[in-house]
């Protein structure tokens, strides 16, 4: 079920990936783990052969004889000398270092407490790096709006970004326009994750009921119900959406080349509206943000907010309410009076 490379693997990794596997992890989780891990396990070995930090060439450390003797000698010690080595050589941010860790401790967790190959956890009591929240940035209703005009406009000039403006449109090149501006209309009105919106298939949606399913973190299903806004773009979307046949036939959104549209081609095309919108510095995943902040400031529980935006952890959501406070702090300082005194 693993690749090819992960042979090269020590056998307790490659049965730990198959272990996440079979819980249905995504397969973005599974390639973060084997990556993290493969990572920690080259570390160990270089430096238990006594390899300088600053020296450690990871295309030349041979991994595969790990065993659980070796991973019994690894302490607390160890793990902590790693996350200082991701800090100080490596410069990653706390963030970063503490998904690292997440993977480490999974991976020993499952090592002392499901196949008992190790008689103590050694990442048990290691502390997570702490992560300084930061407000998520978002549009403002009126920059929302002037996406979805451009996007909009785009559409009436049919695919006017096209490279080659001279040439002759095919009729799905000239669709491309009014997908995307399905696509800025689903982000702004939903709140959906890239990937979410990358998978739908045109049988996800219940047209009738205006419902989407979409497959959210941990390959778990949610439900997404359709404003009016959604509805017509979509349905403007379908009448022109060509009609393909193999595996992604039923996909909904589709590449110029007639494929399921990828990630990267959501990010490209969503960037270019944004930037001739004047709007620096956002990118897809904020647009899932100015969903959720401008659904939280117009009455939106922050629980029925959480079922929206799919949040496992309610201490997630709640960031949008950290965004309503500072705007509140912030029109009081704005308030005229606020640098009056009296003398």
């Amino acid at each position: 079920m693993l690749s090819e490379e992960s042979l090269k693997q020590p056998k307790l990794l490659r049965d730990y990936l198959n272990f996440n596997i079979n819980l249905n992890k995504s397969s973005n989780s599974i390639k973060e783990y084997n990556y993290d891990l493969t990572r920690f396990l080259k570390f160990m070995m270089a430096t238990s052969k006594g390899i300088k930090r600053k020296d450690i060439n990871y295309d030349d450390i041979d991994i595969s004889s790990i065993d659980s003797k070796f991973l019994s000698r690894i302490d607390s010690g160890d793990i902590y000398e790693y996350m200082s080595y991701l800090a100080i050589d490596l410069k990653l941010g706390p963030a970063s270092r503490a998904r690292k860790l997440s993977s480490i401790k999974g991976f020993f967790k499952y090592l002392t407490t499901k196949v008992n190959v190790l008689p103590e956890n050694p990442a048990k009591d290691v502390e997570t790096p702490k992560i300084n929240k930061r407000l998520p940035k978002y549009l403002t209703i009126n920059e929302s709006q002037k996406l979805l005009s451009m996007a909009k406009e785009d559409n009436k000039n049919q695919y006017s970004r096209l490279k080659n403006p001279n040439k002759e449109l095919t009729d799905h090149q000239k669709s491309l326009g009014i997908r995307d501006y399905a696509i800025c209309t689903l982000f702004l009105n939903c709140g959906m994750r890239l990937s979410e919106l990358v998978g739908i298939n045109i049988n996800h949606i219940k047209f009738d009921d205006a419902i989407l399913t979409v497959i959210g973190k941990g390959n778990k299903e949610r439900t997404v119900y359709l404003n009016k806004a959604c509805m017509k773009a979509v349905k403007e979307y379908l009448k022109i959406r060509p009609n393909i046949t193999g595996t992604d036939s039923d996909a909904l959104f589709l590449s110029e080349r007639k494929k399921r549209i990828s990630r990267r081609m959501v990010q490209t095309a969503v960037g270019e509206y944004l930037e001739a919108a004047g709007l620096k510095g956002y990118s897809t995943h904020k647009l899932r943000h100015t969903a959720a902040t401008l659904m939280y400031q117009n009455g939106v529980d922050v629980r029925a907010l959480q079922e929206i935006l799919g949040h496992e952890n309610i201490g997630t959501t709640e960031i949008y309410t950290h965004v309503d406070n500072y705007q509140i702090r912030q029109a009081v300082e704005n308030n005229p009076l606020a640098d009056f005194n009296i003398k």
